[in-house]
Formats: C-alpha cells, sequence, structure tokens
C-alpha cells in the first residue's frame, strides 16, 4: 500500500501528506477549490498542534506569521472595558509555546514544506468512489478515473469523502446551536494592537482583531435555528444585517465593511458523531 489519495488542502491534509511522504508512501493531495483558501478566522496554537509544526520545521515560519495576543477585552457599547484577562498564564502554562495564528496562514505554511515534492490536483473532485479487491477507484469530475491503495478524507466538516462513502452529512451532524461567520476589512479604525475585543448581547457576540498589513478580522458568533441559514453569500450578509442591525458599538461600521467584503466565512458550529460515522461504516461494508 504506497499509493494514498487525500481529499482535501486544509491544515490536516498537508500535514498527514508530509508525514506519509516520510514514511515512504506516495500521496497525492485533491481540492476542490481552484487554490489555498485565504481569510477566515485565527486559532490559538499550541499543545500537540505545535509540537508537529516544530518536527516539520516550521517554527520560525509561524512565529513570523503569528499574533502574540496580549488581552482579551471585553467591551460595552461606548467601546469601554468591561472585563477581560491578560495572555500571559498561557505562555506560563505552555513554557512559551503558545501563539495566534490565521488558520488560512498554517494551511499555507504546512502545504508550502510539500509543495513540489507531492503530486497535488486543485479544482477537482470525487464524485464516486469503488472500492476494488485490490484498490480503491475513484472518479473525479474533470480528472478521470484514479486507483489508489487508500483514500482519506481530511476535507472538514462537510466531507465529500464521508457522504460518498457513508452517506449524508445530516445522518452524523450534531448541531450545537451557533454559527459563526468571518471576515477582513482594509484600512479600519481604530487598530487595537494585540488585543482581542469582544462586544456581546443575549445569544450573539462580535470579535476585532488588528491583522497585520492595514487589515482587522471580524468574528460573529450567534445562536441560529439550523433550518433557516441562508447559503448564498449575499443572503448570508443580509441575514447578518438582520441579526446585528440594531446593536451598538461599532456595529454600524462592521455592517459596512461587511457590504464591501469580498469573502466571507459563514458555516454552522457542529459536531460529527464518531460512533454513529462507525456504525455506518460497518452497514456499508
Amino acid at each position: 500500500m504506497r499509493r494514498v489519495l487525500i481529499s482535501g488542502v486544509g491544515v490536516a491534509g498537508p500535514t498527514l501528506a508530509y508525514w506519509l511522504r516520510e514514511a515512504g508512501f506516495e500521496p497525492t493531495l485533491l481540492e476542490r477549490a481552484p487554490a489555498l483558501r485565504s481569510g477566515g478566522y485565527v486559532i490559538d496554537f499550541w499543545g500537540l498542534g505545535y509540537t508537529i509544526a516544530e518536527r516539520m520545521g516550521l517554527l520560525a515560519e509561524i512565529n513570523r506569521d503569528g499574533y502574540h495576543v496580549q488581552e482579551l477585552r471585553i467591551v460595552d457599547e461606548a467601546g469601554h472595558r468591561l472585563a477581560g484577562f491578560g495572555t500571559a498564564v498561557f505562555a506560563e502554562l505552555t513554557g512559551g509555546r503558545y501563539i495566534t495564528l490565521q488558520r488560512s496562514r498554517l494551511s499555507h505554511l504546512l502545504y508550502e514544506r510539500i509543495d513540489g515534492d507531492v503530486e497535488a490536483i486543485f479544482g477537482d473532485e470525487i464524485t464516486l468512489v469503488e472500492e476494488k479487491l485490490d484498490c480503491v477507484e475513484v472518479q473525479l469530475k474533470h480528472g478521470g478515473k484514479r486507483r489508489f491503495d487508500l483514500l482519506i478524507g481530511a476535507d472538514g466538516l462537510h466531507s465529500a469523502v464521508r457522504k460518498l462513502v457513508f452517506g449524508p452529512q445530516r445522518k452524523f451532524e450534531r448541531y450545537l446551536g451557533y454559527v459563526v461567520a468571518a471576515f477582513e476589512a482594509r484600512g479600519y479604525r481604530p487598530r487595537d494592537e494585540d488585543v482581542y475585543l469582544i462586544h456581546g448581547q443575549p445569544g450573539r457576540m462580535i470579535g476585532r482583531f488588528t491583522l497585520r498589513d492595514d487589515r482587522t478580522l471580524f468574528l460573529l458568533v450567534f445562536a441560529a435555528d439550523r433550518t433557516t441559514l441562508p447559503e448564498a453569500p449575499e443572503a448570508q450578509k443580509m441575514f447578518l444585517r438582520r441579526i446585528y442591525g440594531e446593536d451598538g458599538w461599532e456595529c454600524d461600521r462592521m455592517l459596512a465593511e461587511l457590504e464591501r467584503a469580498g469573502e466571507l466565512y459563514f458555516d454552522a458550529v457542529s459536531q460529527m458523531d464518531a460512533e454513529l460515522v462507525t456504525r455506518a461504516g460497518g452497514s456499508h461494508r
């Protein structure tokens, strides 16, 4: 078993491809998007992920591109501090092995470690999976049939591989009652360097975080009925305007920036039940 197809070029896919290649396998990466994704939210990067990145020789780049947040600050409608805390405790608990990083930037750094050494197919997707006696045969939407020894779905919450092999997402998804949205704005003021600001109302909150290159990230989290969520970007923007349109603080300016945003991340906060997927796998075989 040497040939491995990995569906998804986010964080897990390139990481797995790197270590499979190190072990002598021949991984191929497949991504539905035409290129690596940009934008999205920031993550607190520490623990096992930090250790793996270190073993991949990525710490210098991660510290260069990441952010050393000093404070999480909760503000009222006038922008005055209500509560918060410093982040020094996280640095102490992790021995300084803690940083805030855009998820998309982490994905780019991981992919750069294998770029040119691993076959990568962008702008294509799997439409059919057939398990043969000696291989897994996949039908690509644009690239025809390919054969591999192993197929791995690293394509996230809305995994196409899971859907093709085990059935529709609704069989395994546990919706947790919230939605998250994120977008970037350029030239936004004020800029609060190394501070994560939060303004909240019952059932919803807004986070604002200053990025490099005169960019600002907005993160919105709110409670919502799963059945009411729109799919089209313009409808999603309208949905957010209805939720945040009457709020104070910087919401008016934030919504004005949302109108100009070229890319909007918008998704339900859900969990896939591994036990249900395992049961479906047993019945599938």
